[in-house]
């Protein structure tokens, strides 16, 4: 006799697009609001994808996170192969229709391990002119644009395993340097602080 339980249903990219920007309603309510209507779908939605997520995360039969990915995002766009200092490893990449110009990456290790996984800029798609403090708003550039265009910036740690910090100096509109706290998750920018004038 049938149980009557329905079984659950695949978890999509859409689903996935979701997760992330769950992750980024804390800083940016507005913006996730935004997007959740762009793409036609309920705050409960948003709510059950990341709960879904954090179950296949945590549990104790969970698949490795390259795994993960692929069964979740399909084929990666492309992958590529990439030295970082003395390492070895290939970054995955995958299309997140929700922002046209970012791509999902994947770094992975030679025996498959996951280094790092965020979003960056598209290939071939134009960053943004980053140059003062009125240029670091929400969701306008990723960790590594950000560390380039402020150099040099230290790496800080993130209050999740998602979130990362990056503390540098900028100068605002007159020119005025300023030293700053600039917050990601999934490697956009949330938002800057101010902590103190340079010098």
């Amino acid at each position: 006799m049938p149980s009557g339980k329905r079984p659950a249903s695949p978890f999509t990219p859409l689903d996935f697009q979701l997760v992330l920007l769950r992750r980024m309603a804390d800083h940016n309510p507005d913006l996730v609001e935004d997007a959740r209507h762009e793409l036609g779908v309920l705050l409960a939605d948003m709510r059950e994808a990341n709960k879904r997520w954090q179950a296949m995360v945590r549990s104790p039969r969970s698949r490795s996170p390259l795994s993960r990915y692929r069964s979740v995002l399909g084929e990666p766009e492309s992958r590529t192969a990439r030295r970082i200092g003395d390492l070895d490893c290939e970054a995955w990449l995958w299309p997140v229709p929700i922002w046209p110009d970012l791509r999902f990456e994947v770094l992975t290790a030679p025996n498959g391990a996951v280094w790092n996984e965020w979003l960056v800029r598209a290939p071939g798609a134009e960053g943004p002119d980053l140059r003062t403090l009125d240029h670091l708003t929400a969701w306008s550039c990723t960790v590594d644009e950000a560390a380039r265009a402020f150099t040099p910036a230290r790496p800080l740690e993130g209050t999740a395993p998602t979130r990362w910090g990056l503390a540098f100096t900028a100068p605002d509109a007159q020119g005025v340097r300023w030293e700053v706290v600039a917050e990601f998750t999934w490697g956009l920018l949330q938002r800057v602080a101010v902590t103190g004038r340079q010098g």
